[in-house]
């Protein structure tokens, strides 16, 4: 079976104590991704936004950070 690749954009907004993850959105390829997290970056609420992909099971294959825009929290190792 072929593994796949997961593009997901991930927004940060303020939290009470500190950046937290908003609601992750899956795109469809690289340019997409980083298309689409930037223009989360912007967005009113919003402090910054991380573009990432993930080859295998969503849930634990490792991310690989494509691009980052604005505020995001420096350890991104959960994602």
């Amino acid at each position: 079976m072929a593994e796949v690749t997961y593009f997901v954009a991930l927004p940060f907004v303020v939290a009470d104590d500190g950046i937290a993850a908003g609601e992750p959105t899956e795109c469809l390829n690289p340019v997409a991704v980083v298309m689409h997290a930037e223009a989360l970056s912007r967005k009113p609420g919003q402090v910054g936004a991380v573009a990432f992909s993930r080859t295998g099971d969503p849930a634990t294959g490792d991310a690989k950070i494509i691009k980052k825009f604005g505020e995001v929290p420096d350890n991104l190792s959960t994602l």
